[in-house]
């Protein structure tokens, strides 16, 4: 019986868990897609037309994926060198999405 009400449990705590943080993931690349394409391709690279026009950093080498979660905020919000600033077109919360979704980049 303790293994079947483990069971339920579980049940219970995933489908309640992973929607939300499915849907967080979702959001991250709905708002990566829709901000960062354009300039470091679908899977970070920087290896699009615009990209290589403005030589786009590649999100998933190891000088940006070392960069701290705080480093990589300052980036999107303030802007560098030629990558506009995001912090009046974005909320703090999508700031954070994207750093956590360009951490994951390297891991694809």
């Amino acid at each position: 019986m303790n293994a079947v009400l483990r069971c339920l449990w579980m049940i219970a705590l995933t489908s309640t868990v992973c929607p939300s943080w499915l849907a967080a993931q979702s959001d991250a690349a709905s708002l990566f897609k829709s901000k960062c394409v354009l300039c470091h391709a679908p899977d970070g690279s920087g290896n699009s037309p615009s990209g290589k026009a403005l030589k786009a950093k590649d999100l998933r080498s190891e000088e940006t994926q070392k960069k701290s979660d705080a480093e990589l905020a300052q980036v999107i919000t303030q802007g560098r060198n030629k990558m506009p600033a995001f912090g009046q077109k974005l909320n703090l919360g999508q700031i954070q999405q994207l750093v956590a979704y360009i951490h994951e980049l390297a891991k694809k």
